[in-house]
């Protein structure tokens, strides 16, 4: 599994109306297609931040001004390219500002640098490809 962290702008209570909205009838998890798993992480009661580098940490802290206590996991399935959909629920939780990660790059992506297809360090955002090119994986 890859998975995207996301960190909306706004409250809690919200980005799970909104998935509650968009993926009615489930929750914990919810699922896009069968292909896409979506949970709320936190560091009270899940795992959110237990296995980051601290540096990570530290980027995101300044990226959102804070540090977040919450995020929106999307595991994505290996049996699918999954960018499409990624970049489309991201957009979703994104519309009222915040950042992504991703398992590629430590870079917290805005939403604008996400539909720009903004490289930074030569990845955009979710780019396993490239990553693995970079890190010659197969």
């Amino acid at each position: 599994m890859r998975s995207v962290f996301v960190f909306p702008a706004g409250e809690r209570a919200e980005a799970i109306a909104s998935l509650d909205q968009r993926l009615p009838q489930q929750r914990d998890p919810w699922t896009l297609d069968g292909n896409l798993y979506i949970d709320i992480d936190d560091e009270q009661t899940g795992y959110l931040f237990s296995d980051w580098d601290p540096d990570d940490v530290t980027v995101l802290e300044a990226a959102v001004g804070h540090h977040p206590s919450w995020a929106v996991q999307i595991d994505v399935s290996g049996r699918i390219d999954g960018t499409a959909e990624v970049h489309r629920l991201v957009a979703l939780l994104l519309e009222h500002g915040g950042v992504a990660t991703d398992d590629y790059s430590a870079h917290p992506w805005t939403l604008e640098e996400i539909q720009s297809g903004t490289v930074v360090d030569g990845l955009r955002f979710f780019d396993f490809r490239t990553y693995h090119e970079l890190h010659r994986e197969h």
